[in-house]
């Protein structure tokens, strides 16, 4: 692991975090919802487009991150841009917190990086695969490389430190 890596990965699990430690479990499974990704809003016949947060399910999943079923011995990303994660829920008051933040990572980074979630109430299969306890975990995909989960509302100024040195590796 070189220095940066350990930098912010000490960075990462020092800071103070928030976070729900216990997953509910009514879910109303099969619930699919709309990938979104661009948010369009018309004033004074100018058209502007901002980058948003994209919902992942599990097929989504498969399909645009890493097929882990088709290829189980080692992690093989499937993006073009590296990504994060959130894995969260409706109800927990810290992913509340973290999702704001999110959108405005994803309007800041527009074309530089995914950021992706995944709701855990209704995809309790993968957040199972992917052993998550307590959220938000926020899930930090490089191109190359395996990726690194951390726990808890991060601040602003921690997930840019990652996008930047981990990510970007600016």
């Amino acid at each position: 692991m070189n220095a940066k890596k350990i930098i912010v990965a000490t960075l990462l699990m020092g800071t103070l975090f928030i976070s729900c430690n216990q997953l509910k479990s009514n879910t109303a499974a099969g619930n699919d919802q709309k990938v979104e990704n661009k948010i369009t809003s018309t004033t004074n016949n100018m058209t502007t487009t901002k980058a948003k947060t994209i919902q992942l399910t599990r097929a989504d999943f498969l399909e645009k991150v890493a097929n882990f079923e088709k290829n189980s011995e080692e992690w093989v990303y499937l993006g073009d841009k590296p990504a994060i994660i959130d894995f969260y829920a409706d109800w927990c008051g810290p992913c509340k917190m973290i999702a704001p933040i999110l959108e405005e990572l994803a309007q800041e980074y527009e074309g530089k990086l995914y950021i992706y979630k995944v709701d855990t109430e209704v995809e309790q299969q993968l957040a199972a695969e992917f052993g998550i306890r307590s959220i938000p975990s926020l899930l930090f995909v490089p191109m190359k490389g395996a990726p690194q989960m951390a726990q808890g509302a991060l601040p602003k100024d921690a997930l840019k430190q990652a996008i930047d040195e981990v990510l970007l590796k600016n």
